[in-house]
């Protein structure tokens, strides 16, 4: 997410916040690997902004979701191509999550 910010002239700055800021955010969103790029729109139920996605938030998401669904070239080498009917190989059992392995 800082790559594609930092791509689109996005001011990012690392930092702890008191709850308190998050009250009078113009706009919040969560990423992570679940979540990819998600609005808030509120939080403690205090709406956040105008309680919709705000224009860095629907940036964002449209960079991030543009790469997979190929409106936006990846650059940066993120995805691996998959072609239809073609061979996969199993990581090793030890390279495998305890799910996975019987």
């Amino acid at each position: 997410m800082l790559t594609l910010a930092a791509e689109l002239g996005i001011e990012v700055v690392e930092c702890d916040l008191p709850r308190e800021l998050l009250y009078v955010a113009d706009e919040v969103f969560l990423t992570g690997t679940a979540a990819e790029i998600t609005p808030v729109r509120s939080v403690d139920r205090k709406q956040v902004g105008s309680g919709r996605p705000g224009p860095i938030t629907r940036a964002l998401q449209d960079a991030f979701f543009g790469l997979f669904d190929g409106r936006h070239a990846d650059r940066h080498g993120w995805l691996t191509p998959l072609r239809a009917g073609a061979e996969t190989t199993s990581a090793p059992a030890a390279q495998r999550s305890a799910c996975e392995v019987a």
